[in-house]
């Protein structure tokens, strides 16, 4: 399905294209490209003046990195690699600037580099794309535009007019998902709200300190009975198509519920996987999920580049209270 969803979107790259994007002032907004792979640089230039941006600066990261300080685009399309140390140094400085101007980043990168970069960025709330192919890029850019007041398309077929609709389902479904998470997991609201941080966000250089169970609250199970649920989720593949029962919140939940039984540290990689889906599907899922006060951004205190994934208390407190009305640990499947 994922696939068949992505040879639409790339039959729709030449002829899907944007009016000029204007500031309330008239002005065209810019575009800032960065990219060390030649080919994928041009098809970012290519696909930013598709969108209608004005192209800002388009180099490698290494020029930009070494170049004069210049005012960067609204909009930050960057590739990165490889993680090396000259590159994390610039994505942690586009992250503080980025976040201070008000800029949109889309930052790809590639699994191996995922926990690196990742780190890099706790202010700008970029959308890291992992391995993506050029379709993921343009979606993300779409995302970017469909934030900008006022937009208009010069020409839209029934084609795109469809297109425009199923992402608007996928997005729809990904809402409903968290929606039906959030009221065992707290009273009064939905997962999208603009709220003062909750008492489980860390800021940085705060450490993640679990919670202890207080008397006649249930306890998380050992952490071999949720890995056996796990397991028991994963066999499933064997005997039938996996994508029957993909469910990604549902799996970074137990798996963290298994490390945080633990008292094992998660990185975005490790999640990623556990998901079971790609990981630029899963790295949404996790944003959402923090953003949602379910999961919480914890940084590495022996290394501030680095960054993990814990469960909130909250959230820790719903699946215990879960697994102790399901009976888990009676039960061999759930």
């Amino acid at each position: 399905m994922f696939s068949i969803f992505k040879q639409e979107c790339e039959s729709m790259q030449a002829n899907f294209n944007y009016e000029p994007v204007c500031d309330a002032a008239g002005c065209q907004l810019s575009v800032t490209v960065l990219a060390d792979r030649d080919h994928v640089r041009a098809e970012m230039r290519e696909d930013a003046l598709a969108a209608g941006f004005r192209i800002l600066d388009c180099c490698s990261l290494e020029e930009y990195a070494q170049g004069p300080l210049a005012a960067l685009g609204d909009l930050v399309l960057v590739d990165c690699a490889q993680a090396s140390a000259d590159a994390l140094a610039l994505l942690a400085r586009l992250d503080m600037r980025g976040g201070k101007a008000g800029a949109q980043l889309v930052v790809s990168t590639t699994m191996g580099a995922l926990d690196d970069v990742f780190g890099c960025f706790s202010m700008s709330a970029p959308q890291i794309l992992v391995d993506p192919a050029r379709a993921e890029r343009v979606i993300a850019i779409g995302r970017v535009l469909a934030r900008i007041p006022n937009l208009r398309l010069r020409e839209m077929g029934e084609e795109d007019r469809l297109m425009l609709l199923r992402l608007t389902e996928q997005v729809g479904r990904i809402a409903e998902r968290l929606e039906r998470l959030s009221p065992g997991q707290r009273e009064g609201g939905g997962a999208f709200r603009f709220e003062s941080p909750a008492t489980a966000w860390r800021e940085q250089g705060q450490d993640y300190v679990v919670a202890r169970e207080g008397e006649g609250r249930p306890r998380l199970p050992d952490a071999a009975v949720v890995r056996r649920l796990i397991k028991a989720r994963q066999l499933r593949a064997r005997y039938f198509d996996g994508e029957l029962f993909a469910d990604p919140a549902w799996d970074i939940l137990l798996d963290l519920a298994a490390a945080r039984a633990e008292r094992q540290q998660v990185s975005v990689t490790s999640l990623c996987i556990a998901a079971g889906v790609p990981a630029t599907t899963a790295l949404r899922w996790i944003g959402q999920m923090v953003d949602a006060d379910l999961l919480v951004r914890v940084s590495d205190p022996h290394d501030r580049r680095r960054a993990y994934i814990a469960l909130a208390d909250s959230t820790a407190d719903a699946m215990a209270r879960y697994f102790a009305e399901a009976g888990v640990g009676d039960l061999a499947v759930v």
